[in-house]
């Protein structure tokens, strides 16, 4: 996913053991679909940052489509449910934001041609 329309740089793992468990974390975002969009939410850049500390505590900033989106009270905690059943993930937080707003732009090219925007 390109972050440079958000201004948010993704945190990079530590070292080698928090980058495989960075990867094993976007992973299981990656699993999870918006219901009304047959794209992934890390596809279609709803994840903002993905941070994975030392002692494996998980810190995720995401957004969603909308503040009226149907699901804004049971996909962050589905995230949060998924990045839990990874292995060796010691605790989860995930953060809702609104800044900055969701737009098309952000997500990747591969969302963009799945749903027609190229």
């Amino acid at each position: 996913m390109d972050d440079d329309t958000t201004g948010i740089e993704p945190a990079e793992p530590a070292s080698a053991g928090s980058e495989t468990l960075h990867q094993a974390v976007v992973e299981a975002v990656s699993s999870v679909y918006d219901p009304e969009i047959p794209v992934n939410i890390y596809e279609l850049g709803l994840i903002y940052d993905v941070s994975v500390s030392e002692s494996r505590d998980v810190d995720i900033l995401m957004t969603l489509t909308s503040p009226m989106c149907p699901v804004a009270e049971s996909l962050p905690i589905e995230v949060e449910s998924r990045v839990r059943g990874v292995d060796d993930v010691n605790d989860v937080h995930v953060e809702l934001t609104w800044d900055p707003p969701w737009s098309p732009e952000l997500m990747s090219e591969a969302a963009k041609l799945e749903l027609g925007f190229m």
